[in-house]
């Protein structure tokens, strides 16, 4: 087949998980884990699917699924594209007044993204080759750590963790200095000398990140996450820097080219984490992967959703290369679970991808149909 594709039908799928155990973090307690799954069709039958982020609050899902049907879906059915890369060009371009006059520049590049996952795994299915290897990757072979942990019972999700053949570990922290050391302690007890890092989610200002520091040095973490908010100015970001030797870790909220430029231009950041469900989608992210990795720092793909997003986050950082580590949530959530294909069979701090054309998948809906919510 021809890299050249006619789009017949793109359709979201919107799903919610209730949680027993609410996700708590810095800025809100999660009760579900939500989902927005898209599906893509050729005129020659052959299918993608993709994933649009939308983790919380979790009304934004149906949100986001309702712009992919009513409003992104038209504009490009019967529609004949090169490649994903053009599609998301082309759609991108087409609602720029559309944002600009809704205000709402971040559900629609969510749901760009979702649709462009979608078209990537059609391109590699039409090719024939796994997503992974489409993106120039060597090895399906990646790192993975165990994300989601969180403040209450820390200690027994990492213990959890590790039975299911995690060796590398992210703790939420944010919630007092007595509680995040305490928490780091134990995990750092249950781990030895593997991978630990924490993410504050945003959660402290400069002064408060900067009063914490020497109280984190002494658990060798590989990386502070998110220690204030993204939207500071970088000059905050660099008083941080300048007053630790752990590395950063950033880049969920990032949302533009220039936003990144800007940070692979200093040494501010150590480990970069654009979120390919959230913005930019396999388009725009692959190339900046690489760039990333020629800036000298750490490439890890940010993911919190359902199965397939964080599957095409497998595929990108295998992609890629380089030596980052793979997000998994560790939460209960089947519309992971149920959805993710070799990311599931952790072993020994690592998954293997196959060689199965794109994404490797095609996810049971039936198995979900339980929690769909439009």
């Amino acid at each position: 087949m021809t890299d050249s594709f006619t789009i017949r039908s793109i359709e979201a799928f919107c799903y919610r998980y209730p949680l027993a155990m609410p996700v708590v973090t810095s800025f809100g307690k999660m009760l579900n884990r939500p989902a927005v799954f898209v599906r893509a069709v050729d005129e020659d039958g052959v299918e993608g699917w993709g994933e649009a982020w939308c983790n919380f609050p979790a009304p934004g899902a149906e949100h986001r699924a309702r712009l992919i049907n009513e409003v992104l879906a038209p504009a490009l059915i019967g529609r004949k594209f090169d490649g994903p890369t053009q599609a998301f060009e082309t759609l991108t371009k087409a609602i720029e007044v559309l944002v600009i006059q809704c205000g709402e520049p971040g559900p629609f590049a969510q749901a760009i993204s979702g649709i462009d996952l979608a078209l990537w795994d059609l391109c590699a299915r039409r090719r024939r080759l796994p997503l992974w290897r489409l993106l120039g990757g060597q090895s399906g072979k990646i790192k993975v750590y165990a994300s989601g942990i969180n403040p209450a019972g820390a200690a027994q999700t990492a213990e959890a963790a590790l039975e299911r053949g995690h060796c590398a570990l992210k703790l939420k922290v944010g919630f007092g200095a007595e509680t995040d050391i305490a928490n780091l302690a134990a995990l750092r007890g249950i781990l030895g000398a593997g991978m630990l890092a924490a993410d504050a989610n945003q959660g402290w200002s400069v002064r408060q990140a900067i009063e914490m520091l020497p109280r984190l040095a002494q658990f060798d973490l590989r990386w502070l996450e998110e220690p204030i908010r993204a939207d500071r100015p970088r000059a905050e970001w660099r008083r941080l820097h300048a007053a630790t030797k752990m590395p950063i870790a950033a880049g969920e909220n990032i949302s533009s080219v220039e936003g990144f430029k800007e940070v692979l231009a200093d040494d501010v950041l150590g480990v970069v984490q654009p979120d390919i469900a959230k913005w930019g989608g396999l388009s725009v992210c692959s190339s900046l992967a690489r760039d990333i990795l020629k800036a000298g720092k750490t490439f890890c793909p940010h993911y919190l959703g359902g199965g397939l997003g964080l599957l095409a986050s497998a595929h990108l950082l295998a992609g890629i290369g380089g030596h980052g580590w793979l997000e998994v949530d560790v939460n209960d959530n089947p519309l992971r679970d149920l959805c993710c294909g070799p990311v599931l069979d952790v072993r020994e701090g690592a998954v293997e991808l196959d060689q199965e054309p794109g994404l490797g998948i095609a996810p049971e809906l039936s198995r979900i149909e339980r929690y769909r919510s439009i």
